[in-house]
């Protein structure tokens, strides 16, 4: 027997609990895809799958709506796979037990997967249905969004899509529109060093206690940056005596803001070190009294080591001292929102070269390229080079959205007060699929969900209910 069957609207939860019996983690989408492609085959449904596994499934328009301009529904496969630690189910084997409690329905002792399972099962709903008045429907499912959006990025042939208005369903809190997001990228910056041996005292100097985050939406709150503070420190130092690094490290994800970064250094004067990390251990407890009260510099005595040589350290300084780092600069269409920045995420020292990796993002692409070339202004300048990964497009606010105008105005008729319109500053979806459909209208919205990625995730039905609802008139406004 069907748990979800007595749950309206019947389609929408027929298809969430056939996806919730495939496993579906990221990296693990073979078997949905191949589903969504059998659900396209019984139904005569155009359909594609790429090398990937994305899938897409189009559907005619219905009579009356052939000559209204198609629309897109977008969502992904793949879910977070968490369990408890009481809880035996093999994810990669076994699908989910759902269950359902008052107006929520939750699984079993791991993750629903309702980000982004909820958009997939709207999407089919509408392509099952024969009695739904909707332009032309072409529905995009992308694999493994959750550990990078590589799905969208990867996908090489969207020559099948007409559209240019995008419905993208994953979003988790009902009654905000998302309709801007940063597009990023992974700059490296490598600078070569030369090793010789200095008769200094080993040290370790040690920048920590710092909360850290999430480098796009937590950019604008003031935390202190491990791995910039640790240069500020080590600059101080090599001003007050002869200084020699023989390595340098902090943080461990590119888009995470660093916690707590650590330098072996030889110096000439160990006790002006020490003096000069007292004071600024003292400096940054003031300055970072309410984002980061924990802040501390420690310095302790360290084993041998075979230092850079004097150019080398020199040159290290000055990139930790000078890169950029933090926001760069803000929205003037969307107050409060961050449109630039970029994040010193990892650190790491090799025996012949120091590597910087940055999280580059802005919603306007010019930008993001801007602080590229800034970051490889400075590191060529000083002997080094930049290598740019997993580059994305941002999704840039759109003051004319006719899209998003229709969508406020369904939603304040059945809501009787309008959304909330924002934009974020981290990748989604919509701004790569903006990058490779030029001229799309797009917007981000979806139904409430609670402790997403968590064991005690829960999808709320009454607000799949408002969102269905809102969905069906929008469409057949379309014509």
């Amino acid at each position: 027997m069907a748990i979800l069957e007595h749950l309206e609207p019947k389609g929408v939860f027929r298809f969430f609990e056939e996806l919730c019996a495939i496993p579906h983690g990221s990296g693990n989408t073979k078997g949905v895809s191949d589903w969504l492609m059998s659900f396209a085959r019984e139904r005569e449904l155009e359909s594609y799958q790429d090398r990937l596994n994305n899938v897409i499934i189009i559907k005619e328009a219905t009579p009356g709506y052939e000559s209204a301009e198609p629309v897109i529904l977008q969502g992904h496969m793949d879910m977070v796979c968490e369990k408890a630690p009481d809880c035996a189910k093999d994810m990669d084997q076994e699908g989910l037990d759902l269950a359902v409690e008052g107006d929520t329905v939750y699984a079993k002792g791991t993750t629903l997967g309702g980000d982004d399972g909820i958009a997939v099962a709207m999407a089919l709903a509408l392509l099952d249905a024969d009695d739904i008045p909707h332009p032309r429907l072409e529905a995009v499912f992308t694999v493994d969004e959750e550990i990078g959006m590589l799905g969208a990025v990867g996908m090489e042939d969207v020559s099948m899509l007409r559209g240019r208005r995008m419905l993208n369903l994953d979003s988790e809190v009902e009654g905000v529109f998302t309709v801007s997001c940063a597009g990023g990228n992974l700059t490296k910056c490598t600078l070569p060093v030369r090793r010789e041996s200095f008769g200094g005292q080993v040290l370790t100097v040690t920048v920590g206690g710092l909360r850290g985050g999430h480098s796009g939406v937590e950019i604008d709150k003031g935390l202190g940056n491990a791995c910039m503070l640790l240069g500020r420190v080590l600059n101080a130092c090599g001003r007050e005596t002869e200084l020699r690094l023989v390595s340098a490290g902090g943080g461990l994800k590119d888009n995470a803001i660093p916690r707590e970064a650590s330098a072996v250094v030889s110096a000439a004067d160990a006790q002006a070190v020490k003096a000069v990390c007292a004071r600024l251990d003292a400096e940054l407890k003031n300055e970072y009294r309410t984002t980061d009260p924990a802040v501390f510099v420690s310095v302790n005595e360290a084993g041998t080591g075979l230092p850079m040589d004097g150019d080398a350290s020199r040159r290290i300084l000055t990139f930790l001292t000078c890169a950029p780092n933090g926001i760069q600069a803000m929205s003037a269409d969307i107050p409060g929102l961050v449109q630039t920045s970029l994040n010193l995420g990892i650190l790491t020292t090799e025996k012949g070269e120091v590597n910087a990796s940055f999280c580059v993002r802005s919603s306007v692409d010019s930008q993001k390229q801007m602080l590229v070339e800034r970051l490889a202004c400075l590191t060529e300048t000083l002997g080094g080079s930049t290598a740019v990964f997993g580059d994305y497009s941002g999704w840039e606010y759109r003051p004319d959205s006719p899209l998003r105008d229709l969508l406020v105005e369904v939603f304040t008729e059945q809501y009787g007060h309008e959304p909330k319109i924002e934009a974020i500053h981290a990748g989604v979806e919509c701004g790569i699929f903006a990058g490779k459909l030029p001229g799309l209208d797009c917007v981000s919205m979806g139904p409430d969900l609670t402790e997403i990625h968590t064991c005690r995730e829960r999808l709320h039905v009454t607000s799949v209910q408002r969102l269905w609802a809102m969905v069906l008139e929008t469409l057949k406004r379309m014509k």
